[in-house]
């Protein structure tokens, strides 16, 4: 059988704007957890949480060791987020920034929220 090459009908940068864009319309971690859950692998997803879970702590000035002992990410991933928030986009800094200055009350009502639908 001849393999075809198929143009997707939108390019990949608008694609990934439209991705976004659906991120950015979920109003809740709860509508982001489900969301997350179909769109990526349980790998995937896992992923994810281990190089986000390093962050805060490079970004306080942990060594690798102590950051492998914490949150058992390895120390190869721990090396690809630190050169992320040196030489990547900003996305991570920003991130971890927005979720510093969000009042702590904010956060534990979704948590009580979440709690509640349950």
């Amino acid at each position: 059988m001849k393999r075809r090459h198929i143009e997707p009908e939108v390019d990949s940068d608008r694609a990934e704007r439209l991705l976004c864009e659906a991120l950015l319309a979920l109003r809740s971690v709860e509508e982001m957890r489900a969301f997350l859950a179909d769109l990526c692998t349980p790998a995937e997803r896992e992923s994810m949480r281990d190089r986000w879970s390093v962050v805060p702590h490079l970004l306080g000035g942990e060594p690798y060791w102590q950051i492998h002992e914490a949150t058992a990410v390895s120390i190869t991933t721990i090396g690809r987020v630190a050169r992320s928030l040196e030489q990547g986009a900003g996305g991570y800094a920003l991130a971890a920034a927005r979720m510093q200055a969000k009042p702590r009350t904010a956060r534990a009502s979704g948590k009580r929220a979440r709690g509640a639908a349950s």
